[in-house]
């Protein structure tokens, strides 16, 4: 949709982003493609106090922020890149920890958006139910917990050396 207007010259448009073409990133690399992805949130506590002797107002201040758990499901395949990363929980030795984006893709290829998840940990996976009389895709379900979110329009997060260290976020070594 065209924005602005110079003497019947378009100055600006407007690029829409679609729902349907997104992929995760870990550590700079496409790890999958979803067909779905749900609960990413983010929620600033408030708390209210009432100030003596004003009586028509209330003073906010802002709390902590939480961010919603982020599920993904997608189609079974033979990669177990997901359950290793889980079962990676249980080696003291690793890296558990990891920055993942959710990057959003517009028709052309273009990256539109992404969420970096900083410091993301599975913390649940699931199969479809196995039926013999059902002829449905199996989808598998990878649920995440996050530190910290970052929103970006280009250059994914899954890469260390691509984002700025902030105190109490995770990067990864």
């Amino acid at each position: 949709m065209p924005e602005g207007n110079n003497n019947g010259n378009v100055t600006h448009e407007l690029k829409y982003v679609t729902t349907n073409h997104f992929y995760l990133e870990i550590d700079s690399t496409i790890a999958a493609s979803f067909t779905e992805c749900s609960g990413l949130s983010l929620q600033i506590k408030k708390n209210v106090f009432m100030e003596g002797g004003v009586n028509d107002q209330q003073r906010i201040y802002l709390g902590h922020a939480e961010f919603s758990d982020v599920t993904l499901k997608r189609g079974i395949t033979d990669n177990p890149g997901f359950w290793n990363w889980i079962n990676a929980m249980f080696d003291e030795n690793s890296t558990k920890r990891r920055n993942v984006n959710i990057l959003v893709f517009n028709q052309a290829g273009e990256t539109m958006m992404s969420w970096t998840l900083i410091g993301a940990i599975p913390i649940a996976w699931k199969t479809p139910n196995l039926q013999a009389d059902g002829n449905a895709v199996a989808i598998e379900e990878l649920t995440l917990a996050y530190e910290g979110l970052q929103l970006g329009k280009s250059n994914g997060g899954g890469n260390p050396q691509t984002r700025e260290k902030k105190s109490g976020f995770f990067l990864s070594n």
